[in-house]
């Protein structure tokens, strides 16, 4: 399952530097506007503790972790709705991710230019809300001509949908996003499925600070926080500079005792790469065996069948029932074997609903 999530933001707030942390990709990060033309794309691997708990437990010949794909898209300004800038470019690019990362700048440096020449988070926030809610706009108008005839001539599924799509246009209008619309999810898709807009998308924002502000923030950082709240949005505070710094350590005894001289527990790369996991509502469940212990990606709420189809289709169509052993158990009892005779190996059906952390063996038949 390939899932991106699209790095956004005004040129000079950090995008490329922060990419080039997360990813094996090498983005070229430059103090001047629009440096990223071209969409650079890295994936990078989940963070999770459960996937080296069980390969501690199995010792297999490989261990294949869950993986998430980062794109980092050309700086936005403001007009970019109208193509201003690299704007069409940079459109077209995040209508085709699945949630987005929105960096800002949080951090005062006069050797870096600032395209609007001031710091100030929720003004730059409120420059890509505004650029994607017009381009949003524009989409929902001419959808809404294109089925005004219908809907008036009595057409019921073209006046369901022209609801629906007066009250998209209703919210745009009002400076909101999307996204902020509660919509029953089989409406909201009849009616704007097929326009892909921006603002519906799942946002994380990223508040990038400096050096001295990584554990507590700062007053940027706290505006910020102020006004995702609102909207329910999740804020990762870090330092891109100093994330770069760690990702280049190969040693992990030596990221380690720099991520402590920090104060840290973890890097904000781990945290926002994690986040980004959670945003797409994504679970993990695992597979494991001498040859391979492995993470697989799956919607939440997927049932079991669903979830073997992402090993195979024939998984799918001929998926008879599935045996499920919970982490802990294994810990406990330390083998598959071992599990099975203390009775704690579940067989579900079909209609079984997929937990996070489950470990999976599918039995079919084609």
């Amino acid at each position: 399952m390939s899932l991106q999530c699209g790095i956004v933001g005004l040129p000079n707030v950090g995008k490329s530097t922060l990419f080039n942390a997360i990813s094996t990709g090498k983005a070229e990060a430059a103090n001047y506007p629009f440096c990223t033309i071209e969409p650079n794309v890295g994936v990078v691997t989940v963070p999770d503790e459960r996937l080296d708990i069980l390969t501690k437990l199995v010792n297999p010949q490989r261990v294949l972790p869950t993986i998430i794909e980062f794109v980092d898209i050309a700086g936005l300004v403001k007009g970019a709705s109208q193509g201003a800038g690299l704007g069409n470019k940079f459109l077209a690019n995040i209508r085709e991710v699945d949630a987005i990362v929105h960096v800002i700048r949080c951090f005062e440096d006069d050797n870096i230019v600032h395209v609007e020449g001031r710091v100030d988070p929720v003004f730059d926030k409120e420059i890509i809300d505004a650029e994607l809610q017009l381009k949003d706009l524009e989409s929902v108008d001419k959808k809404i001509q294109r089925i005004d005839k219908a809907a008036r001539v009595g057409d019921a599924r073209a006046k369901a949908e022209l609801d629906i799509l007066k009250q998209y246009k209703t919210t745009l209008e009002a400076g909101k996003n999307a996204r902020s619309l509660n919509i029953d999810p089989k409406d909201r898709d009849a009616a704007i499925g097929d326009l892909h807009l921006l603002t519906v998308k799942p946002v994380l924002y990223v508040a990038n600070v400096d050096e001295g502000s990584m554990l507590t923030g700062n007053q940027y950082s706290e505006k910020l926080r102020e006004v995702a709240a609102a909207e329910h949005a999740e804020v990762i505070v870090l330092c891109a500079a100093i994330e770069s710094q760690i990702a280049e350590m190969d040693d992990p005894e030596e990221r380690q005792l720099f991520l402590e001289e920090f104060g840290l527990t973890k890097s904000g790369l781990d945290r926002l790469i994690s986040a980004s996991y959670q945003l797409l509502q994504l679970i993990t469940y695992f597979t494991a065996g001498v040859k391979e212990v492995r993470a697989w990606t799956i919607h939440r709420g997927w049932k079991a069948p669903q979830a073997a189809g992402v090993i195979h289709t024939d998984f799918e169509k001929g998926f008879i029932r599935a045996e499920v052993i919970k982490l802990p158990d294994y810990e406990l009892y330390k083998t598959e074997a071992g599990v099975k005779e203390a009775g704690k190996m579940a067989v579900e059906g079909k209609e079984y609903v997929v937990e996070d952390g489950d470990i999976m063996h599918f039995r079919f038949n084609v």
